[in-house]
Formats: structure tokens, sequence, C-alpha cells
């Protein structure tokens, strides 16, 4: 990864390489050696093909820049290990390269076609649109801003020994209610960081380290088609959770490091429920059971690399001391999960 800032001074290409050739060197190889590059973007990035350049790739195979945010950041390592399997790659090197403060915001209000709809509403864009969501699941299940306050708070605890994190401080109740709200129930601290920076990931057929086991990608009414979904809370983990645990032949109890798609505090004890890591939610948070989720301070807390960060620390917990670990990848209804086991 690269330095997570505020404000880079550097463009997306300048990141992205920076990011790459740490995790090449990470890898113990050469740029040279990378035959299949890929990435994610919004239209907020730099395409693969200026990266190879830059990187001095002369022979590119397989390489695809791919529409989307965060239901990409776990099922592109799906994509990877496909490429391997089915020998059409070695080396392949994914990145995300953003400047999401000083250049394109994601937070701010869009005027694409569904805007036009929504807008009058007061949606206008994605936190409007999750934190209206937020507000029935918080109804339907009894749980309240403190339950909130008790996901941010060990957030920022999870932080504290992060060089790497943005947000390192102690966040007490009284200093989570004195942040404005952004769209009620949503503080300034329920959300994710707006950051510059870029990472990168090796996937190689030839390399040891963690292995990728399972991968899925789905989802359905929910969240995303507020007009048409029977549960408007219902996120992508609801969907994939059953895929996942099908496809992988694991169990909930298995994953002993949880890298959650944390953009809002909400999201945290939706996933731990629907993903079955969680019981009684209520006790659960506000007892700090939580702990053992982003440990690094997630989305929340370290920075927001479009989920991307959050597959890093599992690689960094996988090569130290836990055995399997689950990554997760949100876009509203529509999402991913994988996981990934110690080599």
């Amino acid at each position: 990864m690269t330095a997570l800032t505020r404000a880079s001074g550097r463009s997306e290409l300048d990141l992205a390489v920076e990011a790459v050739r740490a995790a090449c060197r990470d890898a113990g190889m050469e740029p040279a050696e990378v035959d299949a590059l890929l990435s994610y973007h919004m239209n907020d990035s730099v395409p693969v093909v200026q990266v190879a350049r830059a990187l001095g790739i002369e022979r590119l195979g397989w390489h695809n820049d791919i529409a989307g945010g965060g239901t990409q950041a776990a099922s592109i390592l799906g994509d990877a290990a496909m490429l391997i399997h089915c020998g059409m790659a070695r080396n392949i090197v994914i990145y995300r390269a953003l400047n999401g403060r000083s250049g394109k915001r994601l937070n701010v209000a869009s005027t694409g076609p569904q805007e036009e709809l929504t807008r009058r509403y007061g949606m206008a864009g994605p936190i409007p649109l999750f934190a209206l969501a937020a507000t029935r699941y918080l109804h339907d299940t009894g749980l309240t801003e403190e339950h909130l306050h008790a996901v941010v708070a060990q957030s920022r605890d999870n932080a504290a020994g992060n060089p790497r994190a943005l947000r390192r401080e102690p966040l007490t109740w009284d200093d989570y209610q004195a942040k404005p709200y952004v769209c009620t129930p949503l503080r300034t601290a329920d959300c994710c960081q707006e950051t510059d920076g870029a990472c990168a990931l090796v996937v190689s057929g030839v390399l040891t380290g963690p292995r990728i086991h399972t991968v899925v990608r789905g989802g359905g009414p929910g969240c995303s088609a507020m007009d048409s979904a029977p549960d408007v809370s219902a996120i992508f983990s609801g969907h994939v959770a059953p895929m996942l645990w099908r496809a992988s032949g694991m169990k909930p109890a298995d994953v002993d490091a949880a890298l959650l798609y944390d953009a809002y505090s909400w999201l945290v004890p939706r996933q731990l429920a629907d993903f079955g890591l969680a019981e009684d939610l209520d006790g659960y948070l506000l007892e700090r059971r939580h702990a053992w989720v982003n440990r690094h301070g997630g989305l929340l807390s370290e920075g927001y690399v479009h989920g991307l960060n959050n597959v890093a620390q599992a690689v960094r917990e996988l090569r130290e001391d836990r055995e399997v670990a689950l990554v997760t990848g949100f876009g509203g209804s529509y999402g991913s999960a994988a996981l990934l086991t110690a080599p």
C-alpha cells in the first residue's frame, strides 16, 4: 500500500505504480514477471494499460478494467483465481488507486438517471440511500445509536496500533454524540474515510503464500432497489452467505479473521448476523465481542481504498497466526465474499 492521506498531491498513476512495485517486492518478483493486470474503479482511477506501460511491462497478457466499486473487493480475487486455474496467467497483479478525498469523491450527490427520480426525496447519493436502509434495520432489530457507537469505537481502538490508519484516537460516547449527522441515523463517524491512496496484491499460481479458497458473488432485492424491495435493509451478505458456506464446505466457526466491508457502521452487525458469525447482537456489540473484526481499523478508521486494503489485511493476518479469513465486498444488495486460508 501507499500512505493513506486526504491530499496525496499525486496522480492515480503515481499511486498505482508505487503500490504495484511494493507488492512485487513483497512477493520477491519483478514487475516484468507480471503477465496479467486487473483493477476496478468508478471512472476515478487509471487504466491497467497505462500502469503496465509505466511499470515497463512490455508483453501484457490478460488485462481488465472492471467497472464497479465495493462489490469487487472480494470477487476480483475470483477473477484472478479463474485466470490461473485455466492456465491464462501465472502472476497477476490486482490494484485499486484513487484520490477519494482530493479528487473525485464518492459521497457527493450524483446526477444520474436514478437520482433524477430519488433526489426529490433527499436520496441523491449513497449516504442518504443507505441511511434510509439503516433506519429500517435499527427499527427491525432494536439496535440503537449505542450499538453504532460500539462499532465505530472498537474500530478506533483496533486502529490505535496501526500506523497506516487515518483515525487512531479513541472515540468516547460523548465524542460520538457530538459528531454531526450526515443523514440520520448516520453521523460523520458512522461513515468510512474519504482517502487518497492505492493498494495492490499479487495473486500467483507459482509462489507460496495464503491461498484463495472460495469466492462468491451475487445479490438480490434490497437496499439497491428500494422501490421494489420487500426489505430495504437487506444487503448482499444475506444473499451470498449461503452461497459461500455451500461452495466452500466450511462453516462460520471456521473463520478466525473477519475483514468486513464497513462503509457504514450498521453494515458490521448486519454482516455478522448474515454470515452466522454472531448471535444476540445487542450484547455482542455492547460487550465489544466483535473486537476480532477488522483488527486494523477497517474502512471506518484505517482508510478507504474501496475495500482492497481489507484484503491486504487478511493476507497479513494469515501470514501470522490466523488460519481462515473472510473478506467481503459491499455494494448495497449486491456484493461478494471470499475465504482465504493460511499457506
